[in-house]
């Protein structure tokens, strides 16, 4: 991670589609805005989806060449979320609260209750040209209110 800059957890189910848009986008922005904070993002589900290949989904990473952003993890595989992500992230985000809340409880009970929600459909309810522009509008609030609470802006 960065030192110095506070960091923002994104959690999917696989870390390969929603969380990874919200991760490189949301980090573009922080540096634009020369915002002290981060981001990296895991997976709330305890191993891989087998139809999941590649490191990336090509939603995403079209998404994000779209928007003129080289993803700068676009060659790391999907890692899943481990007890020592939350520990290391001042802000954990959960991409849909229905599909991730029982999976965060289940396998991380302790600091469940530090996942803040945010309601974005996977592929098998929204297409991508839905759910990604919802994530963007997400990810571009969140660097608002964060740029606001900079005492340094």
């Amino acid at each position: 991670m960065t030192d110095g800059c506070k960091q923002v957890l994104f959690l999917c189910t696989g870390n390969y589609y929603r969380s990874r848009f919200a991760e490189e986008l949301f980090n573009h922005l922080a540096e634009q805005e020369d915002l002290p904070w981060r981001a990296f993002s895991r997976g709330a589900a305890e191993r891989r989806a087998p139809e999941n290949t590649g490191s990336i989904s090509r939603f995403a990473l079209e998404a994000l060449q779209a928007l003129g952003i080289s993803p700068r993890r676009a060659d790391e595989l999907p890692q899943p979320c481990t007890l020592a992500d939350f520990r290391q992230a001042d802000i954990v985000i959960g991409l849909k609260e229905a599909e991730h809340r029982w999976m965060v409880e289940r396998r991380f009970p302790a600091v469940a209750d530090r996942v803040l929600y945010w309601q974005v459909d996977d592929l098998d309810v929204a297409e991508p040209c839905d759910a990604l522009p919802h994530v963007q509008q997400l990810v571009t609030n969140l660097i608002g209110v964060l740029r606001m609470d900079d005492p340094q802006s």
